[in-house]
């Protein structure tokens, strides 16, 4: 491999050609199914599917196929072939997403989430990181092992549309095309996150997620806070009593014997790495409000905390006037959109019906609690890391980023992660991404942070390039016994 070339190649690629096709696809506002029921009516989905479909469909790689899978009901699946030019019959599986989070307010003077603005190295607009330049990346590598003729074995590159919405398609979709798909030893994810711009970051674990609305009723209208209040209880503080079985309001930890899980040493010890590497940077990357003290004792319990233990998050309220509206009354109810992240192993569907016992057992004062669960997200942690790709990923960060590869747990889920594990447990994982310091996926001034994705895509070829080389040193042994045994 010469990888001055193959790096040269990639920037050019990047800035020519894929820098200016992002810019047209953070236009399109499609929203994920999720925050846009209507999706199919709207047609901004399909917009950006055809976007990406032209681009890829234009690339110079010999063999590829590019088609768009469309079930009845179901978002459009971008589905793509490279054959081998290696021995064996493994396949590399490459995946991303291309719809949207919502807009989110708070986007900065100039900013805004279907306005692509390129500050430096900084592309900003909803979706380019998160994860629109997944499709551009993938195709880019395997184009550009394709330009020095080195091998790779088959390839498959899914792009989904319902990523944001928890996946609730691609199982579909992964049954549908499973002989196509074929037998899969290595899965390349680029929809994950990276602690710093500086290196390649390999997430080992993700978190679940288990949600839910909490109500409670008290009254069947509201009434006069005056009249009412001290003898009927509020909404807010029973609400405040439920959440106090769940959670220590003290320190923010989980009591709930269901939402935790034991961590395993290696990720104990890889988050010892990972904060003596980031150092402060572990938090000081939020926009922390000033004089704001992060939890945890340290960066290694930070780290663990976000990785490997469950908190809760209250991300929607229902029943709570805003403020220009508020009257004296006391409202008939409260609801709360629960969020909890839970430890990579935990079993999410048997944690939601115990939180469901746990808020809805003998409530206070009689209340009418409801606590009504969403889908789970089941979490993910990685199978034992094959020294060949321990190799070739240290390798290729050394070689264009010019640091060691370095790995970490991420907070976030990709439901397809669980599902693949399951699917293929011969399979090795690189899960990585571009989404590291004030990124801000899912919130105002998301960006892409130009030159990572661009090494990003450079390690990419190399590991799926090596890939093949421990396909065909596993496979020629083995070749050689057969025939010394018939002799």
């Amino acid at each position: 491999m010469d990888k001055t070339s193959l790096q040269r190649f990639v920037d050019a690629t990047w800035s020519e050609s894929i820098v200016p096709t992002l810019c047209d696809y953070i236009k399109i506002p499609n929203r994920s199914p999720a925050f846009d029921p209507e999706w199919a009516k709207h047609g901004y989905m399909d917009e950006a599917v055809a976007l990406i479909e032209r681009w890829c469909a234009g690339r110079t790689i010999p063999g590829l196929t590019v088609e768009v899978i469309r079930l009845p009901g179901r978002t459009p699946l971008i589905y793509m072939e490279i054959p081998a030019t290696a021995p064996g019959r493994d396949t590399v599986l490459l995946y991303g997403h291309l719809d949207k989070q919502p807009e989110f307010p708070g986007w900065e003077t100039g900013l805004g989430p279907w306005t692509p603005v390129q500050k430096g190295d900084r592309l900003y607009g909803r979706g380019g990181a998160d994860d629109g330049y997944a499709a551009f990346a993938a195709l880019t590598a395997l184009e550009a092992l394709a330009r020095q003729d080195l091998a790779h074995a088959r390839c498959v590159v899914l792009i989904e549309a319902g990523e944001e919405s928890g996946s609730p398609d691609l199982p579909l979709y992964i049954e549908h095309l499973a002989e196509r798909i074929g037998d899969v030893s290595l899965v390349v994810c680029l929809d994950s996150g990276c602690g710093n711009y500086d290196q390649l970051w390999s997430t080992t674990s993700l978190r679940g997620l288990v949600a839910g609305e909490l109500m409670v009723e008290v009254l069947r209208e509201g009434v006069h806070s005056g009249e009412a209040s001290g003898i009927v209880p509020s909404s807010f503080r029973v609400l405040r009593v439920l959440l106090s079985r769940l959670e220590d309001e003290a320190t923010g930890a989980i009591k709930l014997k269901e939402l935790k899980a034991a961590i395993p040493r290696e990720r104990a010890a890889q988050a010892r790495s990972t904060a003596r590497a980031l150092g402060n940077d572990v938090w000081a990357k939020f926009p922390l409000v000033d004089g704001l003290k992060p939890m945890g004792k340290d960066n290694v319990e930070r780290v663990l905390n976000r990785t490997w233990r469950s908190t809760l998050s209250i991300t929607g309220v229902d029943g709570i006037p805003p403020l220009a509206s508020a009257g004296n009354v006391l409202r008939p109810r409260t609801t709360f959109k629960l969020s909890v992240r839970v430890p990579p192993t935990v079993d999410t569907q048997r944690a939601s019906a115990a939180l469901k016992r746990l808020l809805e057992k003998s409530p206070p004062y009689g209340a009418k609690v409801t606590f009504t669960g969403e889908k789970s997200s089941a979490g993910w942690n990685a199978p034992e890391l094959a020294p060949w790709l321990e190799r070739s990923a240290d390798s290729a960060s050394r070689a264009f980023f010019g640091k060691p590869v370095r790995y970490l747990g991420e907070g976030g889920s990709i439901p397809f992660m669980q599902m693949l594990g399951r699917k293929f447990p011969r399979a090795q994982f690189l899960v990585t991404g571009v989404l590291g310091p004030h990124s801000n996926a899912h919130g105002p001034n998301e960006f892409l942070h130009l030159p990572t994705a661009r090494n990003l895509t450079c390690c990419v070829a190399q590991v799926v390039h090596e890939h093949s080389q421990r396909s065909s040193a596993v496979a020629k042994p083995a070749k050689r016994k057969r025939r010394a045994s018939k002799a």
